[in-house]
């Protein structure tokens, strides 16, 4: 397998600008559609001509299953996806006038134990840090990144609020033993201090492979100490809800699978633009 994913698969549901404004009953863009960081990430890794594999927890309900027949038929194995008695948890995504709200209800995400994470053997795994940073659910990333077989153990930040709330220097102590840590600039400063190329230098000080997804000015990746760029593909963002998601399961893959860094980081970057500019969390096809 090349690369396994470990953490949440759930629900989205996108209310776009418009649709929020108080009192009486208003019209507006509301999208539903499967998602979660690990199922994004994996879809995203099997678009790539990767095989991806999901592990996380949904209910025994119509979203969750919904949601991992929709991840299968993107070529996905969903073998490692259980079922649990809490619903399958939702992310409902606010939009209006540019500015973005999430609101989280975890549901059977937060069930995920131990045992669920248990013989992970991959050429890569990525651990979603919605499952780290909280709990219940950070015993078993920690579970899932001492005990899994592979080359490429990888983190992603996840969240600026959740690390503040977390704390840094216990986050950084307890990801030393992975080799590739992912995070969005706010996240990366955050974590240290600084920004753009420095923030990912300090990264790569600590990780090796550190990458710094900056959005309009592309990215930023420490690998094994040598700096490498890429630039962000010109395009009219229309949301960019998943593209971070899209930008790891591309550049985790490509990896596992002896790309070039430089090429793994400019094939992630498409993908992120793919996702920034348009209203899709997922790619049409697969086949990049």
């Amino acid at each position: 397998m090349d690369l396994v994913c470990v953490g949440d698969v759930m629900l989205d549901v996108h209310v776009a600008s418009g649709a929020l404004a108080r009192g009486g009953d208003v019209h507006g863009r509301v999208a539903i559609r499967p998602g979660g960081t690990s199922a994004n990430a994996a879809v995203w890794s099997a678009w790539a001509g990767a095989s991806a594999a999901v592990i996380a927890a949904v209910g025994d309900d119509l979203a969750g299953a919904l949601c991992v027949g929709a991840v299968a038929d993107r070529g996905v194995d969903v073998g490692g996806v259980v079922r649990r008695s809490s619903p399958t948890g939702v992310m409902v995504v606010m939009t209006e006038d540019g500015e973005r709200s999430m609101v989280a209800d975890r549901g059977a995400n937060a069930q995920l134990a131990a045992a669920d994470v248990e013989g992970i053997d991959a050429e890569a795994v990525l651990v979603s840090g919605y499952l780290f940073l909280q709990e219940p659910g950070h015993d078993v990333a920690v579970a899932a990144i001492e005990g899994a077989r592979t080359p490429l153990m990888a983190v992603e930040a996840a969240s600026w609020p959740l690390l503040e709330t977390f704390g840094v220097e216990r986050f950084v102590e307890e990801t030393a033993t992975c080799d590739v840590m992912l995070a969005n600039e706010r996240e990366a400063r955050v974590l240290t201090g600084t920004d753009g190329e420095g923030a990912a230098r300090v990264l790569g000080e600590r990780y090796r492979f550190a990458a710094v997804k900056r959005g309009g000015n592309g990215a930023t990746l420490i690998a094994e100490g040598r700096l490498v760029r890429a630039g962000a593909e010109p395009i009219d963002e229309v949301e960019a809800t998943g593209a971070g998601d899209a930008f790891d399961g591309v550049f985790l893959s490509s990896l596992a699978r002896g790309r070039a860094p430089e090429e793994a980081l400019a094939r992630a970057c498409h993908a992120g633009a793919l996702v920034a500019g348009s209203h899709a969390t997922w790619p049409e096809a697969t086949g990049a």
